[in-house]
C-alpha cells in the first residue's frame, strides 16, 4: 500500500513546482500584455489626431478666404452706392481700396451675426445631439457635425460664385447649420475621448498637448499658409480644398476607438459609473436603449443641473476660468482683419505672417511642454504616495496654467498697443506662448480635488462620467464664446471709430479677461 501512494512532502513539492510554472506563465503573459497595452493609447490616438487635423485645416481654409470674400462683396456694394467709377468691369475691387472704415465696420457686424448664429445653434443642440450619440454612437453625431461644416463651406462658395444673384447677407445661412453640431459637440466628444485613452496624468497631458499641437499646426500654421497660397490662384480654391478634407474626415470617423481604452483593458478598478456616457451614474446601457432621444436628453439635462446645483468650490472656479479664457480667445477671430486694417496688409500676406507665428506654437506644444513634464515628473513621484502624486500634479498643472495665462494677457495687450508691424511680430510670439493652456486646464478635470460635486471625494458612486464633465465644460466655453461673439466685434467696431491707441480695444479687453481667468485659477485649493 505504501508504494502505491507518493509521500506527502513529494506531492506538495510537485504541486508547488506546478504552481510556480503556472505563476511564471501568468507573469509572462501579464508582462507581455502590459507591454502591449502601454502602446495601445499611442496607437488609438492616431485616428483622433487625423480627424482633428482634417477638421481644423478645413476650418482654417474657410475663415481666411471668407474675410476677403465678404470684404470684396461689401466693398463693391459701397462703391456702387458712392463711387461707381471705381468698380472694374469684370472682377473684384482691388483689396487696397477696401480698407475703408465703413467697409470694415460692416464686415465686423456681419461677422458678429455669423459667429452668433453658429454659437447659438451649437449651444442649443448640444444636449440633444450628445444624447443622440448615446443611443446610436458618437460616429453618427460626428458625421452630422462634418455635414454641418460642409454645408457652411458650400454656402460661402454659393455667395462667392452667385454674387449677382445672392445678397451678401445670404452668408448667414451657413452658420445656421450648427443645429447639426458645432464646436461644442465636436470638442466635447474629442476631448473626452482623448481623456479616456489613459489614466496616467503625464501621458494624458501629453495627449492633450498632441491634440493642441495638431490643432495649432493645421489651423494656425499650415491652414493660413495654404489659404494664402491658394487664394492667390483663386479666392474660392481654399473652400473647395476644405470641402475635400471634410469628405476625407468622414472615412476617418469609423477608425476612432469605440470605447475608453481602460474599459477594453479590463481594469478591475474601473466602475460602470466612470464610463457611462453622459448620463447619471444610475443609468445603464440597456436602459438607455429603451429611451428615446427626448427622454435621454431630459435625463442628461437633469444630470447637468444636478452637478451644477451644488458644485464643489474648485469645480466652480475652474468653470469660471474656462468661461473667461473662452471669452478672451474670441479676439483671435478678428486678428486677420485687425492686422489687415491697421497695417494695410492683404489677407494673403496676413495668412503667411500668422503661419510663421504658429511655428512657435508647434515647437512649444510638441517639444518644450512634453520635455518639461517628463523632467519634472521624477522630482515629485519617486517616493510620493498616490495622493501626494496627484496633489503635486494638480499644483504643477495650476502653476503651468498661470504661466500660460500670463503670456496670453501680456501678448493680447501688446498686440493692441503695437503701432508698427515690427512691434506686432514679437507681440504675436508672446501671445502664442499661452497656447498650451488647455493641456493643463483639461488635465485638472481628472483630479479628485476638482470633482464636480461637493461629496465626490467621500460618497461612493458620486463620480460622473468624463464625457458628462467635458460636456459641461464645453457648454460653459460655448457661453463664453457666445458672449465673445457679441462683445469682441462690437469692441472692434468701436476701436475703428476711436482710432489711435484704442484701435486695438478688443485685444485690451481680451487681456483683462485672461487676467480674470488667472485670478479664478489662483483661488483653487488642491487639498
Amino acid at each position: 500500500m505504501a508504494d502505491q501512494q507518493p509521500p506527502a512532502d513529494t506531492a506538495i513539492a510537485g504541486e508547488s513546482r506546478e504552481d510556480g510554472r503556472v505563476r511564471a506563465r501568468r507573469g509572462s503573459v501579464k508582462t507581455a500584455t502590459a507591454a502591449a497595452l502601454s502602446l495601445a493609447p499611442r496607437r488609438t490616438i492616431r485616428p483622433v489626431l487625423v480627424l482633428l487635423a482634417s477638421v481644423n485645416l478645413a476650418w482654417s481654409l474657410y475663415q481666411y478666404p471668407l474675410n476677403r470674400l465678404l470684404e470684396s462683396r461689401l466693398c463693391r456694394d459701397h462703391y456702387a452706392a458712392n463711387d461707381p467709377s471705381v468698380l472694374p468691369p469684370h472682377g473684384r475691387v482691388p483689396e487696397e481700396l477696401c480698407k475703408l472704415d465703413e467697409v470694415q465696420q460692416a464686415l465686423g457686424r456681419l461677422q458678429r451675426t455669423m459667429e452668433t448664429a453658429w454659437v447659438v445653434g451649437d449651444f442649443v443642440m448640444t444636449i440633444p445631439l450628445v444624447s443622440l450619440a448615446e443611443l446610436y454612437g458618437r460616429r453618427h453625431v460626428l458625421w452630422l457635425n462634418i455635414a454641418a461644416r460642409v454645408a457652411l463651406l458650400l454656402c460661402a462658395l454659393a455667395v462667392g460664385y452667385f454674387d449677382r444673384v445672392l445678397p451678401v447677407a445670404a452668408i448667414v445661412v451657413g452658420p445656421m447649420f450648427s443645429v447639426l453640431g458645432g464646436d461644442c459637440v465636436f470638442n466635447s466628444i474629442m476631448y473626452s475621448l482623448v481623456s479616456s485613452l489613459t489614466d496616467d496624468h503625464v501621458l494624458r497631458a501629453t495627449f492633450f498637448g498632441y491634440t493642441n499641437a495638431v490643432s495649432s499646426i493645421f489651423a494656425s500654421q499650415l491652414g493660413p499658409a495654404l489659404a494664402s497660397g491658394t487664394m492667390s490662384i483663386a479666392l474660392e480654391l481654399p473652400l473647395w480644398i476644405g470641402v475635400a478634407l471634410l469628405l476625407l474626415a468622414i472615412f476617418v470617423v469609423p477608425m476612432l476607438p469605440s470605447e475608453p481604452s481602460y474599459l477594453r483593458r479590463g481594469h478591475d478598478h474601473v466602475d460602470d459609473n466612470d464610463v457611462a456616457p453622459l448620463l447619471p451614474a444610475s443609468s445603464s446601457s440597456r436602459g438607455m436603449q429603451k429611451k428615446g432621444v427626448v427622454a435621454l436628453a431630459a435625463d442628461r439635462f437633469r444630470a447637468i443641473l444636478d452637478i451644477l446645483t451644488y458644485p464643489s468650490r474648485n469645480f466652480s472656479l475652474l468653470l469660471c476660468c474656462f468661461f473667461c479664457t473662452s471669452l478672451a480667445s474670441s479676439d483671435t477671430k478678428f486678428l486677420p482683419q485687425y492686422i489687415s486694417k491697421r497695417y494695410g496688409w492683404t489677407f494673403a500676406s496676413v495668412g503667411y505672417l500668422l503661419s510663421s507665428k504658429a511655428v512657435l506654437n508647434f515647437v512649444v506644444l510638441t517639444f518644450v511642454i512634453p520635455l518639461v513634464l517628463r523632467l519634472r515628473q521624477p522630482t515629485f513621484e519617486a517616493t510620493a504616495s498616490p495622493p501626494q502624486r496627484q496633489e503635486a500634479a494638480d499644483r504643477a498643472n495650476i502653476s503651468y496654467a498661470h504661466v500660460c495665462l500670463a503670456f496670453s494677457a501680456l501678448g493680447a495687450a501688446a498686440i493692441a498697443l503695437s503701432p508698427t508691424i515690427w512691434l506686432l511680430v514679437p507681440s504675436l510670439l508672446v501671445y502664442g506662448l499661452g497656447i498650451a493652456l488647455p493641456m493643463f486646464t483639461y488635465s485638472l478635470l481628472k483630479s479628485p480635488a476638482l470633482g464636480p460635486r461637493r461629496d465626490s471625494r467621500d460618497t461612493p458612486g458620486a463620480g460622473h462620467s468624463e464625457t458628462q464633465i467635458f460636456s459641461i465644460v464645453m457648454l460653459v466655453k460655448t457661453v463664453g464664446a457666445l458672449l465673445g461673439a457679441l462683445m469682441m466685434p462690437s469692441l472692434w467696431i468701436v476701436g475703428i471709430r476711436l482710432k489711435g491707441t484704442l484701435f486695438g480695444l478688443a485685444f485690451l479687453v481680451s487681456g483683462l479677461w485672461y487676467v480674470f481667468g488667472s485670478v479664478t485659477l489662483y483661488k483653487i485649493r488642491t487639498r
